[in-house]
């Protein structure tokens, strides 16, 4: 009798252990994933289709996924006003509309307080440094948190690097010539420029030139030249500002619908934030590359007068964003988390970069 209720005991310990180590291992749909099965995705994104670099890169993307996963995961990428306005990427995805939006986190400020941070604060960390936060300093970690309850997923899609201010159908000698300025540009860039006399404003890209043309719009700040040539804003307006005080390193955000990227296969997940990962570099690669080349062009073939932002015009913008981000930073328990991550980390990074890449910049200049 004893031995029998040992053997039902042993068999009701196995079972149960079996039963949870069953539970803690990838199903078969995971280890062994359909191949024959294939997804037709939608991307849409804020920007017109074919735009250099910000409009070409998702389709970089939408044919390396393809590649990866050998044709089981097709892409199609819709541009602004194709599918979904440039400003309704978040909603559109969050509904599943689309699976994937490319877009910049500053757009949503009016549903999440803290999306700024994720995409470019003014006077705040560069293109390189932003990568490095997110990667490596919690910025990842912070940023999914609260697009969670959203149903989205966000990573890297891009960073244009440090922009130009933009474009100006009237020179800016003084604080003064900001005054009922009607600018186009979004975030917390806008904000400064309100505190500082203008009037900012928020609009489609494919809106603005129209505005510009027309006098509904007396500048507009887009990316840098490389974006900018294509715009044809030079036709409209002949000063070209700088340096890009309000976007000093964008990051593009790639937003996944979280629901349809969680039930993906685990390769095909892998894969669609593989090539994400490529396609940040790349983007911030082909500014870099292409960007003085644009440059050039407006310069010599156009006749742009590029100009310096005054240094007292500088110096009340960089006070009053101090101003603005401190604001936003400690409006909310959630937003002060975010801020204060980003703030150590840009103390840290500042404090290393005096003596590598402002050093090494300044030390060059000298042989010249």
């Amino acid at each position: 009798m004893r031995q029998c209720l040992n053997s039902i005991i042993f068999t009701i310990v196995i079972s149960i252990l079996l039963s949870c180590d069953s539970e803690s291992q990838p199903t078969n749909n995971d280890v062994f994933p359909d191949q024959k099965q294939t997804y037709e995705w939608k991307l849409i994104m804020s920007w017109p289709k074919n735009t250099p670099g910000l409009g070409t890169t998702p389709e970089y993307f939408a044919d390396l996924v393809e590649k990866m996963s050998s044709g089981r995961m097709r892409i199609r990428v819709f541009g602004a006003g194709e599918l979904a306005g440039g400003l309704e990427i978040f909603d559109m995805v969050r509904q599943g509309v689309a699976e994937i939006g490319h877009s910049g986190a500053y757009y949503w400020q009016g549903k999440i307080s803290g999306t700024p941070f994720f995409s470019t604060i003014p006077f705040g960390l560069t293109g390189q440094e932003m990568n490095a936060w997110l990667a490596f300093g919690g910025g990842n970690e912070l940023w999914q948190e609260i697009y969670a309850p959203f149903n989205l997923y966000p990573v890297r899609g891009g960073n244009s690097g440090t922009q130009m201010f933009g474009w100006f159908r009237d020179p800016i000698n003084s604080l003064e010539d900001l005054q009922g300025l009607k600018m186009r540009i979004p975030g917390l860039g806008g904000e400064v420029f309100r505190r500082a006399g203008g009037i900012p404003t928020t609009m489609a890209v494919g809106d603005v030139f129209t505005a510009l043309q027309t006098g509904n719009l007396d500048a507009t700040e887009f990316v840098g030249p490389y974006n900018d040539l294509a715009t044809g804003y030079h036709t409209v307006a002949k000063y070209y500002y700088y340096p890009g005080w309000h976007e000093p390193g964008s990051t593009i955000e790639l937003v996944f619908n979280k629901e349809k990227l969680d039930s993906l296969p685990q390769d095909l997940r892998a894969i669609l934030l593989s090539a994400a990962e490529a396609m940040n570099q790349r983007l911030m690669d082909e500014y870099t590359a292409l960007s003085n080349r644009a440059l050039t062009t407006l310069v010599e073939e156009h006749g742009v007068l590029v100009r310096k932002l005054p240094d007292d015009v500088l110096q009340e913008l960089r006070r009053l964003s101090e101003e603005v981000v401190t604001e936003l930073g400690t409006s909310d328990t959630q937003t002060r988390r975010i801020y204060e991550s980003y703030k150590d980390f840009q103390k840290d990074v500042e404090n290393y970069h005096s003596i590598s890449e402002e050093a090494y910049i300044s030390a060059r200049r000298l042989t010249k």
